[in-house]
């Protein structure tokens, strides 16, 4: 009796089918893998742009300050509630220029653009000595990065 002849004709071809399953399995989970990699890069991507985006932002921010701490900056008081309130177009605008709903002349500063608003005067600000009226100046930033990775940011800044 030879070897081949030793294994039962019913055995014959499980290797190959066992083989094949392991194979579709290993196919399954390297696509899984390849899946897993490509969102993550995705998430990745978009990571890194909402951060470059708010950095600019922040950036366009303080260009806009340091604009508004000069002694020769002037700016006269916003009226009405639209004018007063927090630009809306901040969220639909993409270059400097100025808006005529709002009153807000956007100036662009480095990869964003900045708007004042002088919001008044108060005798009573964080930080100001008492009894020392100061201006209030709202200052907004945006910055957009890719097409559609916008930040937006603002601050309140006091000049006595």
């Amino acid at each position: 009796m030879s070897i081949p002849d030793a294994v039962p004709r019913s055995q014959r071809g499980m290797a190959l089918l066992v083989s094949l399953v392991f194979l579709l399995l290993l196919t399954l989970i390297g696509l899984s893998s390849m899946q897993s990699a490509t969102l993550q890069e995705k998430m990745a991507t978009s990571v890194s742009l909402r951060n470059q985006s708010f950095q600019n932002a922040e950036a366009a921010l303080r260009m806009g300050e340091n604009a508004v701490q000069l002694s020769t900056y002037t700016l006269a008081v916003c009226s009405g509630t639209i004018q007063c309130a927090p630009p809306a177009e901040s969220t639909l605008m993409t270059g400097a220029g100025f808006n005529t709903t709002s009153g807000v002349t956007w100036i662009a500063a480095g990869s964003g653009f900045y708007g004042v608003q002088n919001i008044g005067t108060t005798l009573n600000a964080v930080n100001v000595p008492s009894n020392t009226s100061a201006t209030l100046y709202r200052v907004t930033a945006v910055a957009i990065v890719g097409n559609n990775v916008r930040s937006v940011v603002e601050s309140i800044y006091a000049k006595y």
